[in-house]
C-alpha cells in the first residue's frame, strides 16, 4: 500500500493547486495516521481521503472545484487561515509571542501531529509556523526531563515494596508504568514529540536509542517476580541513563544503587535533575521549576482536552 502522505501530495500537485489562483500554503497536518507515516492497509477502513489543508490570507475566499474523488479515495480540501487554524487546535495565535506556559499547555501529541505530515507548497508561511512550533525551548525541555525523571526516581522502590506483600499484580502495575515514564524519557532525550498512546511504542521503537532499550523495557513487562522486576527496571533505568551521559546534555551524572530507610529494595538513581535544573537560565522556566515539577499539559489532559481550554491551564502553570 502507498504512503497516505503521498497520495495527498499528489492529489494536491496534480489537481488542487493547478486552481486554487490565489497565494496560498497547502499541505496535510493535523489528525491522522497518514500524517504521523504509522498508515497502513487497516487504515484505510475509515477516514481514508485524499486529504489537503489549504491555508489563505486573512479576507481572501477561495473555493477550489475538485472532484469528489482521487485515485479511488474521497477527495477532501479544508480552506483555513493560519492563524484561525492554530486558534482552533492548539489555542494559540501565530501573530503571538510563544511562553514557556504556552509550551506547557501544548499537548505533546497534538505538537507532533502538526509537526509531522509534510507541507506541499508555501506562499503564506506555514512551514514558518511549523518550525516555530518544532520542539521546545532549551529550558522548557530541561524542565521536562526534570519532571519526567522525578516521576520515575520515587516510584522505583515500590515495585519491590508492593511485590513484598505478595501482590505481584501491583508490582506489575508500578513497573509498567515506569516503562511508560522511561520510554517518555527517551523521547525527551531524543527531542522528539511522542505521539498518543496508539503509537507511543511504534514511534519508540523508531528512536535511535529504541533498538538497544527496548528489549530492556520488555524485561521488566515480562518478569514474573518482584525481584526479576526490579533488576530488569534496574538495567533500564541504568541503560536511559547511560544514554543522556552519552548525549552531554549536562555534567556527567554519576549512577549509583540506594537501599532507602535500608530497606531490602534496590534503587539505580543519578541526580539528573539536579544537573538539569543547574543548567535553566529563563526565569519562568526556573520559577516553575523551582515548585514541584510536575511537567506539561498531558499529565492532566484528559480533563481539559479541547484547545479553548488552554486559557483555563495558563494559570495553574503561572501560579505562585
Amino acid at each position: 500500500m502507498g504512503s497516505g502522505l503521498e497520495l495527498c501530495r499528489r492529489f494536491y500537485s496534480e489537481v488542487v493547486g493547478p486552481v486554487v489562483g490565489v497565494p496560498h500554503s497547502a499541505g496535510l497536518l493535523g489528525r491522522g495516521s497518514e500524517v504521523l507515516g504509522f498508515d497502513d492497509e487497516m487504515s484505510t477502513d475509515h477516514n481514508c481521503e485524499a486529504r489537503v489543508l489549504l491555508f489563505v490570507e486573512d479576507g481572501v475566499e477561495v473555493r477550489p472545484e475538485v472532484p469528489g474523488a482521487f485515485e479511488g479515495r474521497p477527495a477532501l480540501v479544508e480552506v483555513h487561515t493560519l492563524r484561525d487554524y492554530f486558534l482552533d487546535q492548539l489555542g494559540f495565535d501565530v501573530d503571538g509571542t510563544l511562553t514557556p506556559e504556552d509550551w506547557l499547555t501544548f499537548p505533546e501529541s497534538i505538537l507532533r501531529q502538526h509537526t509531522a505530515g509534510g507541507v506541499f507548497h508555501d506562499d503564506v508561511g506555514l512551514q514558518a509556523v511549523r518550525d516555530r512550533l518544532a520542539y521546545y525551548p532549551d529550558d522548557v525541555w530541561r524542565y521536562l526531563m526534570i519532571s519526567a525523571w522525578w516521576r520515575v526516581h520515587p516510584e522505583m522502590n515500590l515495585v519491590g515494596r508492593v511485590g513484598y506483600v505478595g501482590d505481584e499484580l501491583g508490582s506489575t502495575l508500578v513497573g509498567a508504568q515506569l516503562v511508560q515514564d522511561l520510554m517518555q524519557l527517551c523521547f525527551l532525550l531524543e527531542r522528539t514529540y511522542a505521539p498518543y498512546s496508539k503509537w507511543f511504542g511504534t514511534a519508540f521503537a523508531r528512536l535511535s536509542c529504541g533498538p538497544a532499550i527496548g528489549p530492556l523495557l520488555r524485561d521488566v513487562l515480562r518478569a514474573e517476580t518482584w525481584q526479576e522486576r526490579e533488576r530488569a527496571l534496574s538495567a533500564a533505568y541504568r541503560a536511559v541513563g547511560e544514554l543522556h551521559n552519552r548525549l552531554a546534555i549536562t555534567a556527567p551524572v554519576e549512577l549509583g544503587v540506594e537501599r532507602m530507610w535500608d530497606r531490602p529494595f534496590e534503587v539505580v538513581w543519578g541526580d539528573f535533575p539536579g544537573a538539569l535544573s543547574a543548567a535553566i537560565q529563563d526565569p519562568k522556566v526556573r520559577r516553575i521549576a523551582d515548585r514541584w515539577p510536575v511537567g506539561g499539559i498531558d499529565r492532566v489532559r484528559n480533563l481539559l482536552w479541547k484547545a479553548r481550554d488552554r486559557r483555563h491551564l495558563l494559570g495553574l502553570v503561572d501560579s505562585r
